[in-house]
C-alpha cells in the first residue's frame, strides 16, 4: 500500500537527517553502547544541523515548524539505522520535554531556555516517576515548599531519561501534600543547582546507550520563575502532554518493528538451509507475511495518529491505542525475528539482538500496556 503521509520536504529533512546519522552516529554507537552514554556534544551537533525543537518559534532560533511529521521521520531513521539507543533522548528532548516549555514557559522563560534547546546546549529531561510509585502520579512523594522567592524541593526520582546528561530537568512535585492531582506543581531545576545531585547511571537490560538515572533533590531552592505555569496545575500538565509522548514510544515502537522485519527479510534472502535461503520455506514466509501485514496496519493508525496530532484533535485513548498495541507489537515481531535468525540472532553485532534488548522496555515506560487498556476502558463508560 502506498503510503501518502509525507511530503517533499519531509523526504529532503529524511536524507538530510539520515546522512548525519551516518556520519555523526552510527561509527560511535558500538563505544556508546560499551559507554552507557553518548556525549553531550552530540546534542550540540544535531542542533547545529536544525534537528532539534522543530516547533520553537525563529525569535527563539527554531523553524517554528509545528508538524510531528518530522518527529516521526527521526524516529524512523535511527532505528533504521540501528541506533536507537543512541538517538532516542534526541526524541525525548524534541517530543516530550518540549511541548512543556512551549505551552507553559512564559516569555521570560523561553528567552532563557529555548535557544539553548535548539542548539543542543541545554539538554532537557522529565522527572516524573519515583522509587515508591509506579503509574500513580498523583501518589509521588517529593514536596516543594514556597519560601518567599523559592521553593525548597525535597525528594528523589528514578528511571530519568537523560538524567545524567541533562541541564534542564522539569520536576513533578507536591506542593500541597495533602491534595492530590491539584497538588502537583512543575517546577524547572537548573544543573549546579545546590542539593541537586545525580546517582548512578543506571545498569539496563538494553537501551545502554541512553543514560538513565536517579536524580536526588536535598532542600533545593528553586526560584519561583522557574516553576511552569501556575501552582497546583502539574497534573493537568502532564495529562494535557501525555497523548504526544505516547504517541512518539508508538512511533518509535513501530519504526522498530519495520526495522527488525526489514532485517529479518534480507537476512531470510541471503541465509541458506538446506540447499535454499531460509525464506523460502513455508513457516519462514508465513512468519514475514504475518508480521509485514501487521506492520503495515500499525503504520496506517500511527500515521492518522500523527496527522490528528498536527490538527489538534488526537484523544488520549487514540494515543493510549496507538502506545500499547504498537509497543506490543513491537516486543512480538522483534522476538520472532530473534527465532528466524537462529543462533545468529542471539549474536550481539547484529542489530536484531540489540534490537531484542532494547525492546521490552516499550510496554512498560511512558504507561504500562495496563494503564493504557484502563484509559481506552474509561473512555467507553466503565
Amino acid at each position: 500500500m502506498k503510503r501518502d503521509l509525507f511530503e517533499e520536504e519531509h523526504e529532503q529533512f529524511r536524507q538530510s537527517f539520515r546522512a548525519w546519522l551516518e556520519g555523526e552516529v552510527v561509527p560511535y554507537a558500538d563505544k556508546w553502547e560499551r559507554d552507557g552514554i553518548v556525549p553531550r556534544d552530540l546534542y550540540r551537533r544535531a542542533g547545529d544541523h536544525g534537528f532539534l525543537g522543530f516547533e520553537v518559534p525563529e525569535e527563539y532560533g527554531g523553524a517554528g515548524v509545528r508538524d510531528f511529521r518530522y518527529n516521526l521521520v527521526v524516529a524512523e531513521e535511527i532505528t533504521d539505522a540501528g541506533v536507537f539507543a543512541a538517538a532516542v533522548g534526541i526524541c525525548l528532548h524534541n517530543d516530550v520535554t518540549l511541548p512543556y516549555l512551549l505551552r507553559y514557559c512564559s516569555a521570560e522563560q523561553k528567552k532563557r531556555w529555548l535557544p539553548g534547546v535548539v542548539s543542543g546546549e541545554m539538554i532537557t529531561a522529565i522527572a516524573m516517576t519515583e522509587p515508591s510509585m509506579g503509574s500513580d502520579l498523583a501518589g509521588m512523594r517529593s514536596t516543594a515548599v514556597r519560601d518567599g522567592d523559592d521553593y525548597i524541593l525535597n525528594g528523589s526520582k528514578t528511571f530519568i531519561t537523560n538524567g545524567i546528561n541533562s541541564h534542564l530537568v522539569i520536576v513533578a512535585a507536591k506542593t500541597a501534600p495533602e491534595e492530590r492531582h491539584s497538588g502537583i506543581t512543575l517546577l524547572v531545576v537548573e544543573e549546579g543547582m545546590a542539593g541537586f545531585e545525580r546517582g548512578r547511571n543506571l545498569e539496563k537490560v538494553g537501551l545502554h546507550a541512553q543514560d538513565t538515572a536517579e536524580l536526588f533533590f536535598t532542600d533545593v531552592r528553586v526560584p519561583a520563575a522557574n516553576r511552569l505555569g501556575e501552582e497546583g496545575n502539574g497534573f493537568y500538565q502532564l495529562v494535557a502532554n501525555l497523548p504526544q509522548e505516547r504517541l512518539s514510544l508508538a512511533a518509535g515502537g513501530l519504526a522498530y518493528a519495520r526495522a527488525a522485519l526489514n532485517w529479518t527479510i534480507a537476512y531470510c534472502h541471503e541465509r541458506e538451509a538446506f540447499g535454499q535461503p531460509i525464506g523460502t520455506f513455508q513457516n519462514s514466509r508465513f512468519a514475514l507475511a504475518e508480521m509485514r501485514t501487521e506492520v503495515e496496519i500499525g503504520m496506517t493508525f500511527v500515521d492518522r495518529c500523527v496527522l490528528a496530532l498536527n490538527e489538534g484533535t488526537l484523544s488520549p485513548e487514540d494515543a493510549a491505542m496507538a502506545k500499547w498495541w504498537c509497543t506490543e507489537l513491537q516486543n512480538r515481531v522483534v522476538d520472532r525475528c530473534v527465532q528466524l535468525h537462529g543462533g545468529y540472532g542471539f549474536m550481539i553485532e547484529y542489530p536484531i539482538a540489540r534490537a531484542y534488548s532494547d525492546s521490552r522496555v516499550t510496554t512498560i515506560y511512558g504507561g504500562t500496556t495496563e494503564i493504557m487498556k484502563e484509559i481506552i476502558g474509561r473512555s467507553m463508560g466503565f
